[in-house]
């Protein structure tokens, strides 16, 4: 899909435009702060968030630690994502001279292997051997998969030497997981050998993450960022609960989320009300663990999550790699005002070590700006993040600048990474006592440690 303009956003006045202009104004500051907060805390190697500007609200949404969709970013954006890669593998492992990149097992799946391929390449760029090993117990011998252009991906079984992890022939320096360990933490990278570097880490999969735990994390970030440029934590950062003991399948766990749903859809409406907004606000129940844009619904009033039919509850219940939902995060729902070609588009910013490279729009032409783009029939609209988000016009009339917009997506970026940075230190901490490879099932005891119970609004900044 090919955008016919830069992407429009309704109602470009008032709230947005206020952000826009001290965004701009306090950029030396906002800089500063990024600086000194990287120095304090350690980027993940990679991420991606899905962010929704409302007009009146620009907030992430999702963050997502094992980014696939490389594939959809603009050719003009690699210069810089290879530049990122080799500061984050400096980082990580100076002397690192192989890289095994361990994908998803779902390798039918094209467009997520055009993805892997992009990766590889990003990764050789910088002087690494890169090879793609697959856990698959389908793939035994290395196989050749042909991608559309001409390309050609090899992916060949991953193998444990010892306590040592790579294939047969190849014994890596970095292990890179494309990986969210949704179906639990494999055998084959467990007690790794210590000098042998595995990113992300085993607890930044959904085997462990929780995604309530990141925006408690979050908000502590948005909380500090307004204060730093002085606007309203609230219209950065989406409020929130979280209901524990949920079985779909059973109707368990009905009454702590529909009180759930009740107390945030009535704390929204406060919102909206002390600002004069007018519109009808709706809460995201989605699983707290897990990406692919599965287990989603929009709710509106607290009754539709009572007696929900056969085909909702099957919906779900379960996520991908069949991982069972047992605890629901309940979000402020964000809508988006961003329309392409009349479509709806919501941006989502790729970041590698803690740079911006790209982005794109997620596009659906057949979603309302108040339901989930991240479903079969989205487009993709790929722009090239990289210099708009670092050298935004500081003289342009707030509103009259796509360059600041993208600006302004790239700080919101930047903020949705540093609480993946406290999030992940946190979780080292909490399991810390623990092997993080026996970490399956350590969601409660992970929840207290985090300051969280299950079932108890745990809500985001006022």
């Amino acid at each position: 899909m090919q955008p016919s303009s830069v992407p429009v956003l309704a109602s470009a006045a008032g709230p947005v435009l206020e952000f826009e202009r001290r965004i701009l104004d306090s950029m030396t500051d906002i800089e500063h702060w990024f600086r000194q907060n990287w120095q304090e805390h350690t980027p993940p190697f990679y991420g991606s968030v899905d962010l929704r500007n409302s007009g009146f609200k620009l907030a992430p949404v999702d963050m997502n630690l094992f980014p696939g969709g490389f594939n959809n970013l603009s050719e003009d954006a690699l210069p810089c994502a290879v530049q990122a890669a080799q500061v984050a593998i400096e980082r990580n492992c100076p002397d690192a001279r192989k890289l095994l990149l361990i994908p998803e097992r779902h390798t039918r799946n094209v467009f997520y292997l055009q993805n892997v391929a992009r990766l590889v390449r990003l990764l050789a760029t910088p002087g690494l051997e890169v090879r793609v090993g697959t856990l698959s117990p389908d793939v035994t011998k290395p196989s050749a998969i042909s991608l559309p252009g001409g390309e050609r991906l090899m992916v060949e079984p991953v193998r444990r030497h010892g306590d040592r992890v790579g294939l047969e022939d190849f014994d890596p320096c970095i292990v890179l997981l494309n990986n969210d360990l949704s179906a639990g933490i494999p055998p084959e990278l467990r007690g790794l050998d210590p000098t042998q570097t595995l990113l992300p880490p085993l607890h930044a999969g959904w085997a462990v993450r929780r995604k309530s735990n990141y925006f408690r994390c979050y908000d502590e970030v948005a909380e500090q960022f307004a204060q730093l440029i002085g606007v309203d934590p609230w219209t950065i950062n989406p409020l929130f609960a979280r209901c524990g003991m949920i079985d779909f399948r059973e109707k368990l766990g009905e009454e702590c989320l529909a009180l759930n749903v009740d107390r945030l859809l009535s704390e929204i409406r406060d919102r909206y009300r002390e600002r004069d907004i007018q519109q009808k606000p709706f809460v995201i129940v989605k699983a707290d663990a897990g990406t692919y844009g599965m287990g989603i619904m929009t709710v509106r009033d607290a009754s539709e999550v009572v007696g929900l039919s056969r085909k909702q509850r099957n919906k779900m219940a379960v996520v991908k790699e069949g991982l069972e939902v047992s605890d629901v995060i309940i979000q402020e729902g964000v809508p988006t005002y961003e329309t392409i070609d009349q479509a709806v588009a919501e941006p989502v910013v790729y970041m590698i070590d803690r740079y911006v490279v790209g982005g794109f729009y997620r596009v659906h032409r057949q979603r309302g700006i108040d339901e989930n783009l991240n479903a079969p029939g989205m487009e993709f609209v790929p722009l090239a993040f990289s210099n708009p988000c670092n050298l935004p016009n500081v003289q342009a009339e707030p509103g009259s600048s796509a360059q600041n917009r993208f600006y302004c997506y790239g700080v919101m970026g930047r903020l949705a990474l540093l609480a993946a940075s406290i999030e992940l230190e946190r979780t080292a901490a909490a399991l810390a006592p623990t092997s993080v490879g026996d970490a399956e099932g350590l969601s409660p005891a992970l929840s207290h440690a985090m300051g969280q119970t299950p079932g108890v609004r745990v809500g985001a900044a006022s």
